[in-house]
């Protein structure tokens, strides 16, 4: 199963140089890596990234991430994937811009679950 993660391509860039990416600040706020499914992925982009340029979108395969990700409950009750502790960057399978539409919403394209 894969899953996704948003995150600016700036973000991106730095973690490629470091080899992990350890989170944005809101991953470090909450003291993991926000991932979601595809099915989950284009709302978290309305929700928490309307209006943002430069994002890219990146593709996990969740299996190998290990006991690191857990699947945890979110204010609304989905179980979300969360990562504790960095993104080793070679365990990322696909990047994908995140241009906005006409009503500033990062479109994310097709999603494989």
């Amino acid at each position: 199963m894969r899953i996704y993660k948003i995150l600016a391509a700036s973000e991106w860039a730095a973690a490629r140089a470091a080899g992990r990416f350890e989170g944005s600040a809101v991953d470090a706020r909450d003291g993991f890596i926000h991932f979601s499914t595809a099915a989950q992925a284009q709302e978290t982009a309305r929700r928490h990234f309307a209006g943002q340029t430069g994002l890219v979108v990146l593709a996990v395969d969740a299996r190998r991430l290990g006991g690191a990700l857990k699947w945890e409950p979110s204010r609304g009750g989905d179980l979300f994937p969360h990562l504790h502790g960095a993104l080793a960057c070679e365990l990322v399978e696909a990047v994908a811009d995140a241009p906005l539409n006409a009503d500033g919403i990062p479109q994310l394209g097709d999603l494989a679950p």
